[in-house]
């Protein structure tokens, strides 16, 4: 059986539109509903059952745990597998419980297609191995062997954590496209300035506990410049500096639990960036690419290509989307282009034949 896990707070109108989208899945697809109250100055109303059976149980906290709200949830399911919704979130496409009972005992965690359905894009983040919290499924188990989230991490950052300790785990993050999940994304009550801060603190807080140590210095700069010019961007800059601030504040009482270069070569997306870009090497011949759409993990995509010996930038040969997160790679697929195209890990889209060695 298959339980949706839905954290909300204040948010009741959204929260009732997500349950009457569930009402609309089949029992195999999903067979109960949780929902966490994180302490919303009204409890929401929720039914006992949807109009398609599914039976929904409310859990109300006295206090907003954030992410970890998620957790409680897990430990009142009754199902092998926990689909992790928002309240502003709800799989629209593909077969659920089919999908789910077809992944390897390896597979711990599937993560989905996620679409900004009032944008028009995808949602940003996430890695070939790093799911997204609104749109993921966990085996139970494994979620409530690892621990589930980290509650210091309140909320962003959070599946980062826990995918590193899956992978410890000896298992795998499945990416399956065909599962696509709607995020309305509701803008209100989301402090951008907040966000930003909570951002910079938990992903140092996950290289600090993860990344092998020769890496940590590199991968704390690239991230910290990433977040900083977001910040500009947005005139978030008050935030980002108290989120640094508190960075630097607790960053050495992370416990270190680095990965090994292998695991984290999986974490951070670049084994499959070395794979994907390697057999197209081997298919295409390809000497010479241009890196488009630069984005989350770049780096790891320029490595891959180094690593290759194919030369970067110039005239000729192929274009190679520069993020390892989904939905922004998926969607730069899907913009089209007088080139070939190479999704860092995924399979290639042609526009028209191109020439694929260097001028």
């Amino acid at each position: 059986m298959i339980s949706a896990i839905i954290p909300t707070r204040d948010r009741p109108d959204e929260l009732a539109r997500t349950l009457s989208e569930l009402a609309r899945l089949e029992p195999e697809d999903l067979g109960e509903v949780v929902v966490i109250d994180n302490a919303s100055r009204l409890r929401p109303a929720c039914p006992r059952a949807l109009p398609n059976g599914q039976q929904v149980m409310l859990v109300p906290l006295d206090e907003n745990l954030g992410a970890a709200a998620r957790n409680i949830g897990a430990q009142a399911a009754r199902g092998d597998w926990l689909l992790m919704l928002d309240d502003d979130s709800h799989p629209s496409a593909g077969p659920l419980g089919a999908v789910l009972e077809r992944q390897p005992e390896d597979v711990a965690s599937v993560t989905m297609d996620i679409h900004l359905s009032a944008k028009g894009v995808r949602e940003s983040g996430g890695l070939p191995e790093v799911p997204i919290g609104c749109g993921v499924a966990y085996r139970r188990q494994a979620f409530l062997d690892a621990g589930g989230y980290d509650a210091a991490f309140g909320y962003y950052a959070e599946e980062y954590d826990l995918a590193a300790k899956l992978l410890r785990a000896g298992f795998r993050v499945a990416f399956e496209p065909g599962l696509r999940v709607d995020h309305r994304k509701v803008e209100a009550g989301r402090d951008v300035g907040l966000i930003l801060g909570r951002l910079v603190r938990n992903n140092g807080w996950v290289l600090q506990r993860y990344a092998p140590r020769d890496q940590v210095e590199a991968r704390l700069s690239e991230m910290i410049a990433r977040y900083e010019a977001i910040a500009r961007n947005e005139g978030a800059t008050d935030g980002f500096r108290q989120g640094l601030g508190g960075l630097e504040q607790t960053l050495s009482d992370q416990r270190v639990t680095a990965l090994d270069e292998s695991l984290w070569d999986r974490f951070t997306g670049l084994s499959a960036a070395r794979q994907a870009l390697g057999e197209a090497r081997d298919r295409l011949g390809y000497t010479c690419a241009r890196v488009i759409a630069p984005g989350k993990h770049a780096w790891a995509v320029e490595r891959a290509l180094d690593e290759l010996g194919v030369q970067q930038g110039g005239k000729g040969g192929v274009d190679v989307i520069g993020t390892l997160s989904p939905g922004p790679m998926l969607d730069a697929l899907g913009r089209g282009s007088d080139r070939l195209v190479l999704a860092p890990w995924m399979e290639a889209r042609r526009a028209v034949q191109a020439p694929q060695r260097c001028a």
